[in-house]
């Protein structure tokens, strides 16, 4: 699998959405056939994915959001796409 780096620009595809599942109370991502329950951290990762900014950004967005070193937000973030990059439920755009 290719790198994500800070330039390439992740997005969830046609299909792929974060839905609030109100009778549970919590958080899915749900994709045709699949679902995958989000915890806090998940779901703000993936809360940040709008198509348009790129890793980079999304990760300095979050390290201040939640002031907490960049190198250890891009570290989690990174495995964290990366696992649902393999799983074709999250898509990047000019990945190195």
């Amino acid at each position: 699998m290719e790198a994500l780096g800070d330039d390439c620009l992740p997005y969830l595809p046609r299909g792929v959405r974060l839905h609030d599942d109100k009778l549970r109370g919590i958080r899915v991502l749900l994709a045709p056939e699949r679902a995958i329950q989000l915890d806090a951290i998940g779901d703000a990762i993936l809360s940040e994915l709008d198509g348009k900014r790129r890793l980079g950004e999304i990760i300095d967005h979050l390290a201040t959001t939640y002031a907490a070193p960049r190198d250890q937000i891009a570290t989690d973030v990174r495995e964290f796409l990366r696992g649902l990059v393999e799983r074709r439920m999250v898509f990047v755009e000019g990945a190195a």
